[in-house]
């Protein structure tokens, strides 16, 4: 059959820092429109997130 290519999956991210994009289409609903499927590990990227907004309020004081 045709070129089949892997896509990225939850588990390709999970405990890893990374954002993987796995596919880019065309939204033909919206002018310019684009598609994305996006995994990442969202409970490693909450606590990162958590954290640097922790620091940055300790900064500020």
């Amino acid at each position: 059959m045709g070129n089949h290519l892997a896509l990225v999956q939850v588990v390709d991210a999970t405990g890893r820092d990374e954002v993987f994009v796995g596919r880019i289409r065309e939204d033909i609903s919206v002018e310019h429109g684009i598609h994305l499927w996006v995994v990442s590990d969202n409970l490693r990227k909450g606590a990162a997130l958590n954290a640097v907004q922790i620091a940055e309020l300790l900064h500020r004081r």
